[in-house]
């Protein structure tokens, strides 16, 4: 079967070198399709996607872009390909270039079909506290994730995953199910099935904004909030102090609190910063307390909470 590839992030290259590596003359890989290259670092250095290295270092074609139109279109007729796989691609892709292979386009989704269909499902999963989640390869239609459903495969989260952990984990995931479904699609031996769409909530892409913590909400939300926001776009708060930006990495909610067994002269102040017996504490909203694991002040590395702590000079409290 003649595949081509989209995608463009770290997720979507280990995909691609699993589909290279898989190959054993049943499948072939005969183009990939990415988002040019972009500046990266402080110097803005013009730099290949993962998924382009990947490519040029296995000698595949690339097509390079950042939307598919009608001369996109044509480049990947002219590989005439069987099936389009694409993960993370940044781009829709429309009626032309979903008709662009024999059969059609799959994706494979970090989500439970039709639980957070859009653009970040992993961060949504977390952000809401779900304890369950999944991967979804489906056949691509002109909707936001709404074509039918090849094969789904559910996973338990992990007590304490972020968005980072949780999707190198659903990639490996992903690319078994992907393995699976591959030679069933060319045999014609499994059949998608419709999503049947209800009022699932969408998956929207976390902004800046989203990732500043309110200590006016409870700990375990604020929790939420810090994993499903690491790596990107860092969960944050301000230093009432200096007004700084301070990253918090990771962080463990311990409920509600007897702030009398705390020892004298502790209140629960919002946004406050205890130590106590070693632990960085922070008292939130109804009652409860979140401890610092791992945090980052501006202009700093990211370190232990305790490192941090060492160096106050001074009561502290987030805003």
């Amino acid at each position: 079967m003649k595949i081509i590839f989209a995608g463009t992030p770290a997720n979507a290259a280990a995909t691609l070198q699993a589909l290279l590596q898989g190959e054993s003359g049943l499948n072939e890989v005969v183009a990939v399709l990415t988002r040019p290259d972009a500046p990266i670092g402080r110097k803005k250095i013009l730099t290949p996607s993962p998924v382009a290295e990947v490519a040029e270092a296995a000698g595949i074609p690339v097509i390079k872009t950042k939307r598919v139109d009608s001369d996109t279109v044509q480049a990947i007729k002219d590989f005439e390909a069987d099936l389009g796989v694409i993960v993370a691609y940044g781009a829709l892709l429309g009626a032309d270039a979903l008709s662009s292979t024999a059969w059609g386009w799959i994706n494979i989704h970090y989500s439970l079909l039709p639980l957070w269909r859009g653009a970040a499902p992993v961060q949504n999963c977390l952000l809401n506290g779900e304890k369950t989640t999944g991967v979804t390869v489906f056949q691509l239609d002109e909707g936001m994730d709404t074509g039918p459903v090849w094969l789904s495969v559910p996973a338990e989260v992990q007590p304490d995953e972020n968005a980072g952990d949780l999707l190198r984990r659903l990639t490996a995931l992903g690319i078994s199910a992907l393995m699976q479904v591959l030679p069933e699609i060319a045999s014609g031996l499994r059949r998608p099935q419709a999503q049947v769409i209800g009022d699932e909530p969408l998956a929207s892409k976390p902004t800046r904004e989203a990732a500043k913590i309110n200590f006016e909400n409870s700990a375990v939300q604020i929790e939420n909030q810090i994993r499903a926001f690491n790596p990107e776009p860092m969960a944050h708060a301000l230093l009432s102090q200096t007004g700084e930006s301070f990253r918090i990495l990771a962080a463990r909610a311990l409920g509600a609190t007897d702030w009398s067994s705390l020892g004298d002269g502790i209140d629960h102040k919002i946004g406050l910063v205890s130590i106590q017996k070693n632990r960085i504490l922070v008292h939130c909203g109804q009652g409860t307390l979140l401890e610092l694991k791992e945090v980052q002040p501006a202009g700093k590395k990211p370190m232990a909470a305790s490192d941090w702590a060492r160096g106050l000079q001074s009561e502290v409290i987030f805003q």
